[in-house]
């Protein structure tokens, strides 16, 4: 991949940048927009906000609206199915140089023909690492680059509420803190390849059950504290360029007509100096949509059109959202530099390939391993069963990728183990053939799948389930197989927490996700130990279904009468298994190493917590120390859960060594949403404080006061 600076207005910071790219002199490639001298917007001496106001002025009222919408029919559900079509495109004002502008769609890989299909990001929450999530960030929006896009759509932060929901594989899991912070880095390394981001879906997105039309009643603190720190992170942080507004209704809002969000709270309190776009076909009124802070409507404006906006808006309302839109443009260098290529030949594919393999290992959670049975100590026979060791899977909708080529876990493996093993594949449709299978390996490893995407949630928790008919009774093959072989292990490619009921009849569990095209690869290496297994849980696994979140109250979840009532407020995920004093099946952060650590050390105060972290075995392993706060309640209109993850950090350790890791506290991280005041409040008492490797396992503990309290 080639570095690139982020794209600046100013003209030698984008000379260098474009000469890093391979592309000629600012003064030889600039000419999309034209001569400063005819046209004043385009000196790219000027700031943006000069450049945009100057141009404003010579747009007629019908050129100010076409820029909020885009043009292109094939966006939407058509786009992605040709090398050549973006998901949606906005066709620019050639009369005065205002470019094109190419969108993509991208969570997980550019969906716009062939691309690199990189682990599914609810594999990068597992990873735990920012500088990851900037590397994820980076790969896809290189590739959009030479696809020819500006934007890519991408990340999904929206926080899990129920793990029914069909996009599950598609956000960075159940933590608001862990989305904050890997979207804004995922947002940093798109931005640095000169592509736009685009964080979605801003406010509350939830549920693909009645997802057009869901009412949704969300508190202002449960919205302040859970739904919105990944996009409040993604601008302040992350400096997106652009927010992907959703939908439903929030509290009586469509969710791409609520300026008591865009307008109030992203530009007005959070800085936002972006555009917002529309979810696919999102808006539904022109008037409430460009009024509420709406800049431009997707796929085509069927509700931004001149027709239902001239003389019906302020002219300050369209003039505001066309100022939006170029003002972004120009600051992100979109008027001063060539169009992108759409060419194939420029995206390295070694060094995504790499990346894809790389980032699958950095995800892939070890959540069993009885008796050492992994590694796997290069075992003469191994009987790999079920149809997912011989697929690639991924979650559908628009962010399923078309990959350039891919590894199964079947080929990956057999490439490993070398010629002298036998490696066998039964696909287990025959539970009794899939047992003899076994019988005749010294190690069994069975793939269990699950299915979901965009449109559909899930209908249930279980391997078996309705939505899955073709993937037959995969619970019953496990149980075969473990009884058939003691050396069973289970490899879960799913897009998120399944139920395990044969946990306790198996060596070893891996939740490998949606690894991605170089998955088979990937896996390989972690099960035999040739990389330490990475990843630790960025969501709950239930034992059973009704402990999940929501489970077993329609008015919560999937709604009654398209009617959800967030009524479990900020207790989702973790927290809602810790106030009720549910065991989890393995719960938040957990995941194993090959090697065993030692916390010690622990040091506390208001401003920061420290410990030492222990390699104590020996091999080299990831550790990923979690700092867990219990905050006080201020009365019981506020209750508090347990422990909420206040930070992380991932180290490798070889054999004896140590690590020192800090986690910095801020005012922020102590803090609850007060609802009568309208602002971020620290209460007074005593904060306790708990550090080790999962949210149920933290052998360090201790306390500190805040605001006269005392512990």
């Amino acid at each position: 991949m080639v570095p690139a600076k982020r794209w600046m207005s100013a003209a030698g910071a984008l000379a260098s940048v474009l000469a890093l790219a391979g592309v000629p002199d600012l003064a030889q490639a600039a000419g999309r927009c034209g001569d400063p001298a005819q046209r004043p917007w385009c000196d790219a001496r000027l700031g943006p906000d000069q450049r945009a106001a100057l141009l404003l002025a010579r747009l007629t009222a019908d050129e100010k609206i076409s820029l909020m919408a885009t043009d292109d029919p094939l966006g939407g559900p058509l786009g992605g199915f040709s090398e050549n079509a973006h998901a949606d495109t906005n066709n620019g004002i050639p009369r005065l140089g205002v470019p094109p502008v190419y969108m993509a769609d991208g969570p997980a890989g550019v969906r716009q023909g062939k691309a690199t299909a990189l682990p599914a990001p609810i594999a990068l929450a597992a990873g735990f690492d920012p500088a990851a999530a900037r590397r994820y960030g980076g790969t896809v929006a290189w590739e959009a680059r030479h696809r020819g896009n500006d934007v890519i759509f991408g990340p999904t932060v929206d926080v899990l509420r129920t793990p029914l929901n069909g996009r599950t594989f598609e956000g960075l899991g159940e933590d608001p803190y862990l989305s904050a912070g890997l979207g804004a880095s995922w947002v940093q390394g798109a931005q640095k390849q000169g592509v736009l981001a685009s964080v979605k879906h801003l406010a509350v997105y939830a549920q693909e059950s009645d997802r057009l039309a869901l009412k949704m009643k969300v508190a202002p603190r449960t919205l302040r504290e859970i739904y919105l720190p990944p996009f409040e992170a993604a601008v302040k942080t992350g400096g997106t360029a652009t927010v992907m507004c959703g939908f439903g209704q929030l509290n009586g809002r469509w969710a791409c007509e609520d300026g008591s969000v865009l307008n109030k709270i992203l530009r007005t309190e959070w800085g936002f100096k972006g555009f917002v776009v529309s979810d696919h076909t999102a808006v539904h009124d022109a008037v409430a949509g460009a009024t509420g802070g709406l800049d431009m409507e997707l796929p085509v404006g069927m509700k931004f059109n001149a027709w239902n906006l001239k003389n019906k808006v302020p002219q300050q309302v369209i003039d505001g959202a066309a100022r939006n839109i170029l003002r972004t443009m120009f600051a992100h260098g979109v008027f001063d530099r060539p169009a992108y290529a759409n060419d194939l030949t420029r995206i390295d594919r070694t060094a995504s390939r790499t990346a894809a393999r790389q980032l699958a290992e950095s995800g892939m959670t070890l959540l069993q391993n009885t008796g050492g049975a992994l590694p796997l100590k290069s075992p003469r026979s191994i009987a790999l069963i079920g149809k997912g060791a011989n697929e690639v899977p991924s979650g559908f909708g628009s962010a399923q990728v078309q990959p350039f080529s891919t590894v199964t876990p079947r080929k990956g493996i057999a490439q490993r183990a070398g010629a002298g093993a036998q490696v066998a594949y039964d696909d287990g449709r025959d539970h009794r053939a899939a047992a003899d299978a076994a019988r005749k390996a010294q190690v069994a490893i069975v793939f269990a799948t699950d299915t979901q995407g965009e449109f559909f949630d899930k209908s249930c928790l279980a391997l078996t389930c309705a939505r899955d008919p073709l993937k037959g009774d995969q619970d019953g093959l496990i149980s075969a197989v473990a009884a058939a072989n003691p050396n069973t292990i289970v490899v879960l490619e799913t897009g998120g927490p399944v139920l395990t009921p044969w946990a306790g009849r198996v060596k070893g569990i891996v939740a490998a996700w949606y690894p991605g095209q170089q998955g088979g690869e990937a896996l390989a290496r972690v099960l035999y130990g040739d990389v330490d297994p990475g990843g630790r849980l960025p969501v709950t696994f239930p034992v059973a279904a009704g402990d999940a979140p929501t489970a077993g109250n329609p008015a919560q979840y999937p709604g009654v009468n398209k009617t959800v009532a967030f009524s479990e407020g900020v207790f989702v995920g973790y927290r809602h298994y810790d106030a009720k004093r549910i065991k989890p099946r393995f719960p938040f952060g957990h995941g194993l190493s090959y090697t065993t650590f030692r916390y010690g050390g622990l040091a506390v105060t208001p401003t920061g917590v420290q410990a030492t972290v222990t390699n104590t075995g020996s091999r080299t392993g990831v550790a990923v120390p979690q700092l867990y706060l219990g905050l006080p309640s201020p009365g019981a209109a506020v209750p508090q859960p347990p422990r909420q993850l206040k930070g992380y950090q991932k180290v490798t350790l070889a054999p004896g060594r140590s690590a020192r890791v800090t986690f910095p506290l801020d005012r922020r991280a102590l803090s609850y949403w007060d609802q009568a005041g309208g602002g971020w409040k620290v209460a007074k008492g005593c904060y306790r404080v708990g550090v080790g490797p999962s949210s149920r396992d933290l052998p360090l503990t201790g306390a500190f006061a805040q605001g006269g309290g005392a512990c």
